[in-house]
């Protein structure tokens, strides 16, 4: 080779170094600034010199109550979220029927949908002013509420089921579809019986998908905070929950801290546990000669066990957000001071009220200003959490001997609660000097950094596809990086891209635990609106509420219906 050929040569391997290095540090810097500094920042609030004479005043039972409550409420929604949502996934791999796009495309809103709005969907569905508590009232003349729903555990473990179906859904009936149907077949011919083919050959293979799925349940109902806050009764409170009052009721920063370092602990090992699982989990990564084919049912019970799933599923989701949308249109109790001469019906009056403020309240927030701030937000959420999620993508995609230390450092903001990191994001940035507390920097950070692990693994399947034979050939004709960057891969990317965006968008619009903590009064998103009103008595503000939250309903609607048209199929975010 020429002297300068060998230079060019260095110079490209050069460039490509420098790129590779690149992909790291940028999103590692941005993880390390405002994930990891707030996370230091709780551990050094605890242990301060200040603080030091004051462990005497913290009682044991402030932390282990609330943890063994978490714990429990966690443990138990989460098996009753792989008892529904595990025959549903074997209906989703096995069978085809009328309505199942549709099905799969309900089934995924759940996950999608912000905590104010299920709570309040719930509510108008079964609340003490709820459809059927109102109806039952009228019918049988009763003086209160047969039904007693909210403030209760049995509320907290159903809304749980709600939010989490989706992942048993995806992770297990993926993992079903792409089982090698030889395998069975070879062991029928051997002699095996069908229950010898289910323990020793079916449930092996399945046991890293459901143990992923098991896990990430478990890690979402275990940092749950809107559930725990707007369904659970006063004396429920989980660690996250607690979090919460001790920072703005009790104004024990200290104590807060110490709840977040024993929560940190748990999620982080969790995360690093389902981390591991999942690379362990072939579903969706191996080429499969004769994967399950779904077919139509045949027998009369596989009929009625189908009809039976679907119209229970069904039910299950799409009941709430009917008597959500329902109820915020209909007017069936006065508000107060309204007079005798009310009349029960159909009306667009809660949705009037978003916009007057009669009762002069300093709080008041114009609800266009809530929906304004929530879309800044959401697309400056995009803005930061699209390039930083191509450059993991990546980074994880040619991450070389140092990437399987990395990756667990990247993706353990999956399990940090939004409450502990509005917490530490309030302690390292929210100070007298600080550009933060003037500029509304931090809100879309923290969407950021809770979008940006499922942002990379939409991308990552998708970077991972293109094949190495288009990237060289374009080298050898003498393409840079960048240029194989921008005339191969983004063309090839941009769905994934579309769908991640979108993703990142809903994400941010419905976010709610960080956004209690670093939005501005005066500047709130639409959450933070929505649990205004809810938290609020008289009938009038929760219409209001009804009515914000069916707005913001349909807002994720539509964001999950572009999502499922965009995304590649087989690319999951779990």
């Amino acid at each position: 080779m020429s002297t300068f050929g060998r230079k060019t040569h260095s110079a490209t391997r050069g460039g490509q170094t420098v790129l590779k290095a690149l992909t790291w540090a940028i999103p590692l810097l941005f993880l390390v600034i405002f994930f990891y500094q707030p996370m230091a920042a709780i551990i050094r609030l605890v242990f301060a010199e200040q603080f030091s004479g004051g462990w005497q005043l913290i009682n044991a039972g402030d932390i282990l109550r609330p943890l063994e409550f978490t714990f429990s409420q966690a443990a138990l929604s989460t098996l009753l979220t792989l008892l529904l949502g595990i025959p549903a996934a074997y209906l989703f791999s096995h069978y085809k029927f009328a309505g199942k796009n549709l099905l799969n495309l309900v089934s995924t809103l759940p996950f999608i949908l912000p905590t104010v709005v299920v709570a309040a969907g719930f509510n108008a569905l079964l609340g003490p002013r709820g459809l059927l508590n109102l109806g039952l009232m009228g019918l049988f003349e009763l003086n209160e509420a047969p039904i007693r729903f909210v403030n209760s555990i049995g509320a907290i473990l159903v809304v749980h089921v709600f939010y989490n179906i989706t992942i048993v859904i995806r992770i297990v009936s993926n993992a079903m579809a792409s089982l090698d149907q030889r395998l069975a077949q070879a062991a029928k011919t051997l002699g095996a019986t069908p229950m010898k083919v289910l323990t020793e050959i079916t449930l092996p293979l399945l046991t890293p998908a459901v143990l992923s799925a098991t896990l990430l349940v478990f890690l979402f109902d275990f940092t749950s905070f809107g559930v725990i806050l707007l369904m659970g009764g006063p004396g429920m409170n989980t660690i996250e929950v607690a979090i919460y009052k001790q920072v703005f009721f009790n104004l024990n920063l200290p104590l807060a801290g110490l709840l977040s370092i024993v929560q940190l602990v748990i999620t982080f090992g969790v995360t690093i546990l389902y981390n591991r699982v999942t690379h362990r989990n072939p579903a969706g990564r191996l080429q499969h000669i004769e994967p399950i084919t779904p077919v139509a049912p045949k027998t009369r019970g596989a009929k009625a066990a189908i009809f039976v799933l679907v119209v229970l599923l069904l039910l299950f989701i799409v009941s709430p957000m009917a008597a959500l949308v329902g109820r915020s249109f209909s007017q069936l109790e006065p508000a107060r001071g309204e007079g005798g001469d009310f009349r029960a019906g159909i009306s667009l009056a809660y949705y009037r009220e978003l916009f007057s403020n009669r009762q002069d309240s300093l709080f008041y927030v114009p609800p266009l200003l809530a929906i304004k701030n929530s879309l800044v937000y959401a697309l400056a959420t995009i803005g930061i959490t699209l390039p930083l999620g191509f450059l993991l993508a990546y980074a994880l995609n040619q991450k070389g001997r140092w990437g399987n230390w990395v990756e667990p450092v990247i993706m353990l903001p999956l399990g940090a609660s939004a409450v502990t990191l509005g917490l530490g994001l309030l302690v390292v940035f929210y100070t007298q000097n600080s550009l933060f507390q003037t500029l509304p920097l931090l809100v879309p950070i923290a969407h950021s950094l809770i979008a940006l692990p499922f942002v990379v693994r939409i991308l990552m399947p998708a970077l991972g596809k293109i094949p190495g034979s288009l990237r060289d050939a374009a080298r050898s004709l003498g393409a840079s990086p960048r240029q194989v960057i921008r005339e191969i891969d983004m063309p090839l990317l941009f769905r994934s891209a579309v769908a991640s965006a979108i993703f990142a968008f809903t994400i941010s619009v419905g976010e709610f635990g960080a956004s209690s903590f670093i939005a501005s009064p005066t500047n709130p998103t639409i959450p933070v609106a929505i649990y205004r009103y809810i938290s609020q008595p008289g009938g009038l503000n929760y219409g209001q509420a009804l009515a914000m939250s069916s707005i913001l309903l349909v807002t994720c609607l539509l964001g999950v219906m572009l999502i499922e048209k965009t995304r590649i199929p087989g690319e999951e975010v779990f």
